[in-house]
């Protein structure tokens, strides 16, 4: 119990950090003392700018790491392989082509969540048909090399679709829809509907837990323990693939946050889903406002994407574990 406790005491007083140092720096030139005064100080000139502009990012920021983190969760219980993210299965570029489509046609936002939410899922949906022998949601064995390899394939013909998309868009759009491809999180007001998605994934998945521990030793022993193995997976599919449509339609496509976060929540805490579910969301939260703190700060007063930095910290991270897998 102390253990415990303790565990969500760090990760808390992480979170707390992260959104303090998201709302200190950026790229506006002022320091961190001068940022907490004009935060804290209604009448100072710079309030408005800041509760307008950093408030918002900071929160989206957080929303897209929980959703990415959760889903990261998700899939690699459903594809039982620790290398599955929504990223580099290709979910991502699917949720971003739907997104990018509703987008070239002056879509509203729910519109465009909805498309990104449909891209996800016919990308997992294609995956799951590609890397097993035949597609059922109560799956057979999957090798985890074909497995990765289907997922860049995926990822690479999202990605030349994308390509196309943007040389027949116009001229004035490519260049905000490129940023916002590679991780925009300055888009301005908070998403409501983000945080809605994330407390339905997040609660759906926690319901579940119990019958996910069990489904985490084995098709054949959940079965014969009464759970209905099918429907569970069909669960999980759908509740990933909301969860990366989400994060997508909102911030773009944010890399690796799916694959590394739950790989540390298991090192923290054990692989038992009821505290690794909202652990791996907190935590995926706290890395990518962190990672745009970063982005703002390293180039200021140029911006960079967030979704450059994920990559360029997770990039690596996933050689290790895919060199670890195969020795």
């Amino acid at each position: 119990m102390a253990r415990v406790l303790s565990i969500w005491t760090v990760l808390a007083l992480a979170a707390l950090a992260a959104l303090v140092i998201g709302l200190s720096v950026g790229s506006a030139g002022l320091g961190w003392g001068e940022s907490w005064h004009a935060l804290l100080e209604s009448t100072h000139p710079d309030h408005a700018v800041l509760i307008a502009l950093r408030g918002p990012r900071v929160a989206n920021g957080f929303v897209v790491g929980a959703l990415l983190a959760v889903a990261g969760a998700l899939l690699q219980l459903l594809l039982r392989n620790p290398l599955a993210e929504p990223y580099v299965l290709g979910l991502s570029g699917g949720a971003a082509l739907g997104a990018l489509c509703a987008l070239t046609l002056a879509a509203s936002s729910l519109v465009v969540s909805a498309a990104a939410a449909l891209g996800a899922l016919i990308s997992l949906v294609l995956l799951l048909l590609v890397a097993y022998r035949e597609f059922r949601v109560v799956a057979h064995e999957a090798a985890g090399e074909r497995l990765i390899l289907s997922g860049v394939m995926l990822a690479a013909l999202w990605g030349a679709l994308i390509t196309l998309l943007l040389s027949v868009a116009e001229s004035g759009h490519v260049q905000a829809l490129i940023f916002w491809l590679m991780g925009e999180l300055g888009g301005g007001a908070w998403s409501p509907s983000a945080w809605m998605v994330l407390a339905l994934v997040l609660g759906c998945a926690v319901w579940d837990a119990p019958r996910l521990n069990i489904l985490v030793r084995g098709d054949d022993v959940a079965a014969a323990l009464g759970i209905g193995v099918g429907s569970l997976k069909r669960r999980i599919v759908i509740l990933a693939a909301l969860a990366a449509g989400a994060a997508v339609a909102l911030a773009g496509t944010v890399g690796f946050v799916g694959l590394v976060v739950p790989h540390i929540v298991r090192v923290l805490w054990g692989n038992d889903q009821r505290m690794l579910l909202p652990a791996s969301a907190l935590l995926g939260g706290t890395a990518v406002v962190l990672a745009d703190a970063a982005a703002r700060t390293v180039l200021a007063p140029e911006q960079l994407p967030v979704g450059a930095i994920t990559a360029g910290l997770g990039a690596p991270i996933f050689l290790y574990l895919l060199w670890r897998e195969r020795r």
